[in-house]
């Protein structure tokens, strides 16, 4: 279908942003005539006079309000057909002028922890420097790990030629592979990741067991230089960690986001405890499969065929609606300017950039990307595109520009509160049995893949770190036991625990941002905890959710979920989740 061929009430608005591309021409010679060559000589002498730091922040605010909404027209264009390449260039316009922008400034942060505490402290105090306090508090913490001028300037340096084992990963998951071909539904075809994503959720277990078996073929064949990738990575982690002077590269990683390390025993802690009914469900899954043999291979296979909700978007959207119901009648009706106001593109056309993901720009309204086929699968994408929407339009109503942007732990929630809503109301509200299985084995896997096997990433990441920090090189074998060993941990004896599963770590590409993928799991857990409150405590409890939601990136994260009743700090969450996982499965074993 062509772009042009589409009802306009199911395209996005870019005319809120810029009137057509003349508007954002004029706009960037602009910003680029002003920024490209401003002299900020002035400011590198340093904040310690308050003058001086306000109007530095205020020149770079209205720098960054101006190229945001450049940089969100370009790149929203550019996905509407990623074969014009007008739009490509825009985005390459944009980003080399925020990269000259940020060269030049590059010595504010430098100049703003050199400063005393007590001047600091002052600064954290003073009105007229409300917005940026919990910048200016972040600043404070850092310092003990604050090298001289000279000092950061040598890691600035080292940062350039030690942050290539992503790119370097890249490479060889994509373009050295050499993925082989393999059958698929008769016809043998080229394998690719998003192939083998399909076929691994597939009822065909022969097919399965095939392209396991060839995809982790690759893998082996690409091992040591894989492996090498992986320790240069870490060891990358561990030389930041040294020079900067934190205990551990994880210790280093969360105080970058301002989260207690607490949190992360939590969760490895609770998921241990959790384990025995997530073997429970593992052996379920054989069961219900009529397996006498389980392998790795079938962990994904559909528990439940044929139970597709086949709507509209329309009806797909009345009733993601309905689902949201608990969140009241304010969290509805912005809910649905997202239908009537243009903020959603809703169909798939030729060249339009594929998935589904939300944008936006502080003081704009948000912006979904779908690409929306009749599937149950795409009802959940509705209600998780725009839970992420209305989080954005909260924050940026109730926060100043300088604290609206949440951060990544923080950014999964509010979608998967949606996500959770509709599917106990769905659950609990459809009368065809076959599809409330489905809807109940939609949410087990939702808790295996995001809870369960996500903590099994991050624990493989400390193990592995800890490894190396302790002395001890890694290498292939000791990577994929300490893998193989976890992976029997997670998963129990109802599986037979293939001699390629140890190779899963190889393929990760979250790995070479280390200590990230905990937050997936601590992100569904909360937005478990939160509908809980919701759907117990009713008017009370969703009026924490939208203080939550209204908070942005105001304080640190654990701080503003301990607002909506979620304290990551303890126990309560994790075994509360835990706890769910176990109920869903009770109920799915009542049903089987």
């Amino acid at each position: 279908m062509q772009r042009k061929e589409v009802d306009p009430r199911f395209r996005w608005k870019t005319a809120d942003i810029f009137t057509d591309d003349e508007s954002w021409e004029k706009e960037f010679s602009s910003l680029e005539e002003k920024y490209a060559d401003m002299d900020f000589s002035p400011y590198e002498k340093g904040f310690d006079k308050k003058e001086t730091l306000l109007a530095y922040l205020q020149i770079m605010q209205d720098f960054s309000l101006r190229i945001e909404r450049l940089h969100l027209y370009a790149h929203m264009r550019k996905d509407e057909d990623v074969r014009v390449s007008k739009y490509s260039a825009y985005v390459a316009k944009v980003m080399s002028l925020y990269s000259q922008v940020a060269a030049k400034t590059s010595f504010a942060e430098p100049a703003l922890t050199a400063l005393p505490d007590e001047v600091l402290d002052g600064y954290i105090q003073d009105p007229d420097l409300a917005a940026y306090d919990y910048s200016l508090k972040k600043v404070k913490k850092a310092k003990p790990h604050v090298l001289s001028a000279e000092e950061e300037g040598i890691l600035a340096l080292a940062a350039d030629v030690t942050s290539g084992f992503r790119d370097t990963f890249t490479m060889l998951d994509n373009a050295n592979l050499n993925l082989p071909k393999a059958t698929l539904e008769g016809e043998e075809v080229q394998m690719s990741h998003a192939l083998y994503g399909l076929v691994m959720h597939g009822e065909d277990r022969a097919t399965r067991k095939d392209w396991f078996e060839k995809y982790y073929g690759a893998y082996e064949r690409l091992l040591d230089a894989i492996t090498q990738t992986y320790y240069g990575n870490v060891k990358k982690d561990i030389f930041f960690a040294r020079t900067k002077k934190y205990d551990s590269c994880q210790q280093m990683a969360l105080d970058s986001e301002d989260v207690s390390p607490v949190v992360y025993d939590n969760l490895l802690s609770a998921v241990e405890q959790g384990l025995p009914a997530m073997h429970r469900y593992v052996r379920l899954r054989k069961r219900v499969l009529g397996l006498d043999e389980m392998h790795m291979y079938d962990i994904g296979a559909p528990l439940v065929a044929d139970a597709e909700m086949k709507l509209s978007f329309d009806e797909a959207f009345d009733l993601v609606k309905k689902g949201l119901a608990p969140l009241g009648e304010e969290y509805l009706s912005l809910f649905e300017k997202g239908r009537t106001d243009g903020w959603i593109d809703v169909y798939e056309t030729e060249g339009k950039r594929s998935g589904a993901y939300c944008t936006g720009a502080y003081g704009l309204h948000p912006y979904v990307l779908l690409n929306y086929q009749p599937t149950t699968h795409e009802v959940f994408t509705i209600a998780h595109e725009m839970g992420h929407a209305l989080h954005s339009y909260f924050s940026d109503g109730a926060q100043p520009y300088e604290k609206a942007g949440y951060t990544i732990f923080l950014a999964e929630i509010a979608s998967t509160v949606n996500e959770v809503l509709l599917l106990k109301y769905l659950s609990q509200n459809t009368t065809d049995e076959k599809l409330k299985k489905y809807l109940l084995g939609y949410y087990l896997e939702m808790v295996r893949t995001t809870l369960f096997r996500q903590t099994q990433f991050a624990e493989f990441e400390q193990k592995a770190h800890a490894l190396a920090e302790g002395g001890t090189p890694l290498t292939k074998e000791n990577l994929c036991e300490t893998y193989r060993t976890l992976n029997e941990k997670y998963y129990g004896d109802g599986v037979t625990h293939d001699r390629q599963i140890a190779l899963e770590w190889a393929r990760i590409p979250h790995f070479y941002n280390s200590f990230y993928v905990y937050k997936y799991a601590t992100g569904i857990i909360s937005a478990m905890s939160i509908v809980r409150r919701i759907l117990t405590e009713g008017e009370r409890a969703v009026k924490d959710y939208v203080a939550f939601l209204s908070s942005g990136g105001s304080t640190d994260p654990v701080s503003i979920l301990q607002a909506a009743g979620v304290d990551l700090t303890t126990k309560k969450p994790f075994e509360d989740a835990m706890q769910e996982f176990e109920e869903t499965l009770k109920a799915f074993e009542q049903l089987i």
